[in-house]
């Protein structure tokens, strides 16, 4: 199994593992701004692990606050190839009980445009492939090591991304439940799946899932912030378990058609671009 470089974005717990080693502190400045954190670079076994909490060491940063660029470009400068994106989610159906994991195949854009959501702009134009916005490669070794350590865990799942950082009425949750036919909610995802792949890399989301959103008929069950963190702090020992074992087992290689994604995304002429704008797009092609 070729040996690449995994990213873990989550919580700031998710690298306090004993089997670190070789642990330093980066501090990655970008053409997109600060990173929402410095970023952890360790190994487990021989694999190379970079950390970044999503929201900041303090939880400072709202969903829409996050600079979703710096970060996915830090990592990259890093030598980042494949990411996985730890997150709480609540739950769209009934079977996808709190405290059980879900793996993200496809995503529902329900933001509202406070973001910036791509890398190209400003001069550079470019438009990006993205039916297929998870990597295969790195969603087959997450399930493989679920069932080596006979962890229960959804697959193919649908992820809608809301604004936040309020929680949805029950309006909004039956649209995404009924409509959308999504099956989980969140407030992250979006736009770092799809920046991901402007950056060539691979990304998967593992949720974890912390409740029901607001359309069940019993409001006892609703969406309890308390409760969430609750059930979070419960279910990240299984998700340190599988990291660990992705880290001494390796990950698979991202697939060419993600690993080239933007080889003729891009529209403009190279001769128009300034070297500002060619510095950050090597980053983004290598």
């Amino acid at each position: 199994m070729a040996q690449e470089h995994l990213a873990i974005i989550g919580g700031t717990g998710l690298y306090q593992l004993e089997s670190l080693s070789n642990v330093q502190e980066h501090i990655v400045n970008t053409p997109f701004g600060k990173p929402s954190a410095p970023i952890i670079e360790a190994k487990i076994g021989d694999q190379a692990i970079l950390f970044l909490p999503r929201h900041g060491r303090s939880h400072e940063f709202l969903p829409h606050e996050v600079n979703y660029r710096a970060n996915i470009y830090a990592l990259k400068k890093l030598g980042a190839r494949s990411i996985l994106s730890i997150s709480a989610t609540g739950s769209l159906r009934e079977d996808l009980a709190p405290g059980t994991m879900a793996l993200v195949s496809q995503y529902f854009d329900h933001t509202r445009g406070k973001r910036d959501y791509s890398f190209f702009g400003n001069g550079v134009s470019g438009h990006i492939m993205a039916a297929k916005p998870t990597c295969p490669a790195l969603a087959d070794d997450i399930i493989n090591v679920a069932k080596q350590h006979d962890i229960a865990l959804h697959t193919n799942t649908t992820y809608a991304c809301v604004e936040g950082p309020r929680l949805g009425t029950q309006a909004e949750s039956f649209f995404l439940k009924n409509a959308v036919k999504a099956d989980l909610v969140g407030m992250t995802n979006v736009p770092e799946a799809f920046l991901a792949r402007e950056a060539q890399m691979g990304y998967v989301t593992l949720g974890i899932v912390t409740d029901y959103d607001c359309w069940m008929e019993d409001e006892t069950r609703h969406a309890d912030m308390a409760d969430i963190f609750r059930i979070y702090g419960e279910t990240i020992s299984k998700v340190k378990l599988i990291i660990e074992t992705l880290g001494h087992s390796g990950i698979s290689q991202a697939p060419d058609w993600i690993r080239n994604a933007i080889q003729h995304a891009v529209m403009t002429p190279e001769e128009k671009l300034s070297s500002d704008q060619k510095e950050w797009l090597s980053v983004l092609r290598a």
